[in-house]
């Protein structure tokens, strides 16, 4: 396809698999800070969640479609691309808009601003767009959008006043603590009228969404179902409680009636478990691990996250010794909870069931917040459970026990980082800890559901299953599946030398 230089509101397809944005102006002395960004949008014209945004600081949408490169320079001209895998792209996203901000001045102040359109694959020019601006400090260039299955791309040129946030606000990226906006928040840059159906965003809610009202989709990958049963094995662990017996657990006394009964049957199911699997008596440091992430809105809204940290209460209440429960969320980067104590549980459920946040302009500690809660802005909203891995393997490393370490891992998958998943998992082989990763839906989990399969391991020192609705899953068939493979961890952990006799 030969260039084309573009008008603002005209259009053409677009036949490259891929595609780079690329934002390019006149640097020097005295010119803003320029930054390009990314939304992908659904037709209904706003994003599902925050992860819809890919810019400096969650440079990689969770599907893989959508990467920020980055900032480069050359001969007084600095350029800040955005990469557009459109192949890749997933079905209910209609639209990405190709965004700009700038920091410290307005586009009126930066020269020779033009967005060019490149073929991924070969690096020839699909468009070029030169832009002219004035006050504005938030700027949409173009966009990529669907029209009957194919792509194409359309010149906007349209300005914000009001920055970066009013621009993402508008497409319901939720915003904590931005600068104020200015009245009107919307300008139109200098240059034609519009065409017929150039760009105009939907009005801003005065409070945006919480949680997309249907779930966030990821790529779908196949429920994978829990292994078979092995024959019953004796422990490595020698049993401390005769094998049927729930443990009582300090603090139970002091739950509201009705969840009190709600543990007891648990507990009893969760030693059901154990003594099914060989393992009863067994006592082990149980850790949650709680994804955080934006795709992860809908089942924080809904209480499944809360319900399933209920009912992982009973599975420490039985295994571990005190009954109390180390805690991580995790998102962008992860982050210790206050430890879970059973007699607290309504309150730490009030407290620390909480999903990521994302924010544009972060001033120390959100104001309103429980000195024990996590600013779950530091968190983020992007899959990096790589990260946390890492966290929780220092924490046993630097705490050590007498007993193996029980860690239930959920998530809803967007799994990305599988190499650097991958090399942290073999690394824990030889540490006292198995890994049980639980999957919340159908969706993409990577490395983690092929670890079964993984050769070059002493010991299989990881399980996963994953559950399109873990609310419907009975208490019993719930523990059998995730109690299933930690007994036989133990007995060839133990005969490895990896668990203290």
């Amino acid at each position: 396809m030969a260039a084309r230089s573009m008008s603002k509101g005209s259009n053409l397809p677009v036949d490259a698999r891929a595609v780079r944005a690329e934002l390019t102006w006149a640097a020097g002395a005295g010119v803003p800070d320029i930054d390009g960004s990314a939304l992908l949008l659904t037709g209904s014209g706003r994003v599902r969640d925050d992860g819809d945004f890919v810019f400096y600081n969650q440079p990689r949408h969770t599907s893989g479609a959508v990467t920020h490169l980055g900032k480069r320079s050359a001969a007084g001209a600095a350029t800040d691309t955005v990469e557009v895998d459109l192949s890749r792209l997933e079905p209910a996203v209609e639209r990405v808009v190709l965004c700009a901000s700038s920091d410290g001045g307005t586009f009126g102040q930066v020269q020779g601003l033009v967005l060019r359109l490149l073929d991924a694959g070969t690096g020839a020019e699909i468009a070029r767009f030169d832009m002219v601006a004035g006050t504005e400090t938030a700027f949409i260039g173009g966009e990529l959008y669907r029209r009957q299955g194919k792509w194409k791309f359309r010149a906007v040129g349209q300005g914000y006043a009001s920055g970066l946030a009013g621009l993402a606000t508008d497409f319901g990226i939720t915003v904590d603590d931005a600068p104020p906006a200015a009245a009107d928040s919307t300008t139109t840059a200098a240059g034609p009228s519009a065409a017929p159906g150039a760009t105009t965003p939907p009005a801003a809610s005065a409070v945006p969404p919480a949680a997309p009202a249907t779930p966030p989709r990821s790529p779908v990958a196949p429920t994978v179902s829990a292994p078979a049963s092995p024959a019953p094995v004796p422990p490595a662990v020698p049993p401390s409680v005769p094998p049927s017996a729930p443990r009582l657990t300090k603090g139970e006394e002091r739950l509201p009636v009705d969840m009190r009964k709600r543990l007891s049957l648990r507990k009893e199911q969760v030693a059901v478990s154990l003594r099914k699997h060989g393992a009863a008596g067994v006592t082990a440091r149980v850790v949650l691990v709680l994804d955080a992430s934006g795709s992860m809105s809908f089942l924080y809204s809904k209480g499944v996250v809360a319900d399933v940290v209920e009912r992982m209460a009973a599975v420490a209440a039985q295994l571990d010794d005190d009954g109390e429960m180390q805690a991580w969320t995790f998102a962008s980067h992860p982050a210790r909870l206050p430890d879970l104590l059973l007699g607290e549980l309504p309150e730490w459920l009030r407290l620390h069931v909480r999903v990521g946040e994302m924010s544009l302009f972060r001033r120390g500690r959100k104001r309103g917040l429980d000195p024990s809660q996590v600013d779950m802005r530091e968190v983020g909203i992007q899959n990096e459970e790589q990260k946390v891995i890492a966290e929780v393997r220092s924490f046993v490393r630097n705490s050590p026990s007498a007993a193996p370490t029980l860690v239930l891992f959920f998530s809803d998958g967007g799994v990305y980082r599988n190499a650097e998943i991958e090399r942290e998992l073999r690394e824990a082989v030889e540490e006292p800890i198995f890994w049980q990763f639980v999957g919340l839906g159908r969706s993409n989990y990577g490395v983690l559901e092929r670890f079964d399969t993984l050769p070059g391991r002493r010991v299989d020192n990881v399980g996963f299953f994953a559950v399109d609705d873990i609310g419907t899953v009975p208490d019993p068939e719930l523990y059998d599946r995730l109690l299933s493979e930690f007994p036989q961890w133990i007995t060839a952990a133990g005969r490895a030398g990896i668990l203290r006799s």
